[in-house]
């Protein structure tokens, strides 16, 4: 039918087909924008669980997990700690505390990773956006928070356990845990 407007071999049928034609390009392009244009969550759209081993802890909020053999960067959800290994900037207050917390409590462990499809599967550096939960179900990334290794951090969405790591963080800054004690990080 396309081929027949084109080419304009049916004069007298143009009127019906020119609508027809139209529709039929409509319904075509959205059809394939719809195949060729990924979804925000990078086709993220159900919550994942896998377990893994952790490999290495770049820093506190950042590790490396070895799953079904392949090692993936994971940047936590919802927990922002100071930098220790960003070389545009000086370690910050507190970032090593968190950083050796984190090397102390993970390396070497087998860890549960949650995804959340709120947030996407990877961010824009390539990193996998996940929970991580120790052996014995604690969410790691609410235990920084608590114990005062970093703050609660939204980006852009909000997230599945974004309340629990508000009131973490707000228990933290109440019983002056860890970068909230007194004298920690003044500057």
């Amino acid at each position: 039918m396309l081929f027949l407007c084109k080419q304009g071999k049916i004069k007298h049928m143009r009127k019906r087909l020119l609508p027809l034609c139209f529709l039929f390009g409509i319904l075509y392009g959205a059809f394939f924008y719809e195949k060729t244009v990924p979804f925000p969550s990078q086709g993220e759209t159900e919550q994942k669980i896998q377990r893994g081993n952790v490999v290495r802890v770049v820093d506190g909020d950042t590790l490396v997990v070895r799953i079904d053999g392949d090692e993936e960067k994971i940047r936590l959800i919802g927990l922002d700690t100071t930098e220790v290994v960003d070389p545009r900037k000086t370690v910050e207050c507190f970032g090593k505390e968190a950083s050796d917390e984190a090397k102390r409590i993970l390396t070497g462990k087998s860890v549960r990773i949650e995804t959340d499809p709120s947030q996407g599967l990877y961010d824009k550096y390539g990193r996998m956006l996940a929970y991580v939960f120790l052996s014995d179900g604690t969410n790691f990334n609410r235990r920084m928070i608590e114990n005062g290794y970093g703050y609660e951090y939204t980006y852009r969405l909000p997230y599945k356990y974004q309340k629990e790591f508000k009131q973490a963080e707000k228990y933290a800054r109440e019983n002056k845990k860890g970068l909230w004690a007194d004298g920690v990080c003044e500057n």
